[in-house]
């Protein structure tokens, strides 16, 4: 007869930031991709050879979603399957192994056209590690925390975001101030990516160190009726993962926008994308805290009011005044706002899930929706921005997607456990009674 285990103890805050370290690191090396992909345009698509080098390298960095599916799939399964911590240690092993491989490719004018398939290669195998990565690890900051305080722990997974992006710039910042535009495209971007690798080792360390929070008891006294998840769920999950992402990449694309459409230095557009993390970073934890307060749902609909209200006069004044102080102060804004969409969702959606299968049903729904959307925004609001020769095509576009995100999230269930009466954990919880 299956004799439960002893309810381990919910873990203190300080002891799950391993997990933000590794997720930390694993989103730094996947987003430098994307501010540096004007340099890196031109060491893997000479200009000489195609007119269109901005262009192929935001589908290179497209290309890395590809694979997030099947990243999500394989290990978020495994992650249900053999546990959290291994399955969190697989996908930061994978993704040191392709940021090495992505600074020692040679550039197009030393090996030709292997250099972007190189590229690519290396592309993908990022994208599979981290589309195993978001599964795993937010099922075990759900679990290791209080139910009181999810909310919290959860926004730990877009602080780390943000420190990535804030890091991130920072690195832009910095190279684009010291070196020559020559020599940011021939190696310096390269090194960027050699300061995420050097952070591997300690990540590592930290995660082989984490407690387990899901046990073989916890699969085998679910019935199959409560491992199922709704298809209702799933369709209103991938909205919101869906429209969540094209926000986040929509606001990230302001190093690439600052300097294509709005003709700003590199190092000031670097800046921006500094402004964007702080501003997230200091953001994210009061939005876990005030939806573990008031619950997901208020948290997450009143940033989309805000956005809709905000998103295009923002855009509108940084294209009109191109002032350093009025982008920085816009972007700054919806920066903030950004913190009070994402976590709610992200935290909303993982709670509604099934403990015995947590980590690969969000694995999978995240990777999908990033996948379609998240991997493309870039490329289609500079493709829409060429198109139309409208410079406020960013903002159209995240305004659809947050309209979108919201309806999802109203026609979803209160997950909060204060606004279900919930202020003691119970044994549901722990065999994975879903939350809704």
């Amino acid at each position: 007869m299956d004799t439960a285990p002893p309810n381990p103890p919910y873990l203190p805050l300080r002891s799950v930031l391993a997990v933000g370290v590794g997720n930390a690191l694993e989103f730094f090396d996947f987003l430098t991709f994307s501010f540096f992909a004007i340099p890196i345009g031109h060491c893997f698509f000479p200009q000489s050879l195609t007119s269109h080098g901005l262009l192929y390298s935001l589908a290179t960095f497209g290309v890395g979603f590809l694979t997030r599916p099947l990243g999500a799939v394989v290990i978020g399964i495994y992650g249900d399957r053999t546990g959290r911590r291994p399955a969190m240690v697989l996908s930061f092993t994978l993704m040191g192994a392709a940021i090495l491989g992505l600074v020692l490719t040679p550039s197009y004018a030393q090996i030709g056209i292997a250099a972007p398939i190189l590229l690519v290669i290396f592309r993908l195998v990022q994208g599979f590690a981290l589309g195993g990565e978001v599964g795993p690890s937010t099922a075990f900051l759900v679990e290791a925390a209080p139910p009181h305080r999810r909310g919290l722990y959860v926004s730990i997974q877009y602080m780390t975001q943000d420190v990535a992006v804030v890091a991130a710039g920072l690195a832009g910042f910095l190279l684009s101030t010291w070196l020559s535009p020559a020599a940011l495209d021939a190696w310096g971007w390269r090194i960027a990516f050699l300061i995420g690798l050097v952070v591997v080792p300690v990540g590592l360390y930290m995660r082989h160190h984490l407690p387990e929070t899901i046990h073989d008891f916890d699969r085998r006294v679910t019935t199959a009726e409560q491992r199922r998840v709704p298809v209702r769920l799933i369709v209103l999950a991938l909205v919101l993962m869906m429209a969540t992402s094209i926000y986040l990449y929509g606001v990230d694309y302001i190093t690439t926008y600052a300097q294509d459409s709005l003709h700003m230095s590199p190092t000031l557009a670097f800046g921006a994308t500094v402004v964007i993390g702080i501003a997230a970073v200091l953001a994210d934890p009061l939005s876990g805290l005030l939806s573990d307060r008031i619950g997901r749902k208020p948290v997450m609909i009143g940033a989309v009011v805000i956005l809709v209200l905000l998103l295009v006069p923002a855009y509108m004044a940084m294209t009109a005044l191109r002032s350093v102080g009025v982008v920085y102060g816009a972007i700054a804004i919806l920066g903030i706002l950004q913190a009070f969409l994402t976590a709610p969702a992200l935290v909303a959606v993982t709670e509604s899930l099934p403990k015995a299968v947590r980590s690969g049903s969000l694995a999978i729904i995240y990777a999908v929706a990033i996948s379609l959307c998240g991997g493309t925004t870039q490329f289609a609001i500079k493709a829409l921005t060429d198109l139309t020769g409208s410079a406020l095509t960013p903002a159209w576009y995240m305004t659809g997607a947050v309209l979108a995100g919201g309806l999802a999230m109203a026609l979803m269930q209160e997950t909060a456990p204060v606004r279900r009466g919930l202020l003691e954990v119970t044994e549901d919880d722990r065999v994975g009674e879903t939350a809704t």
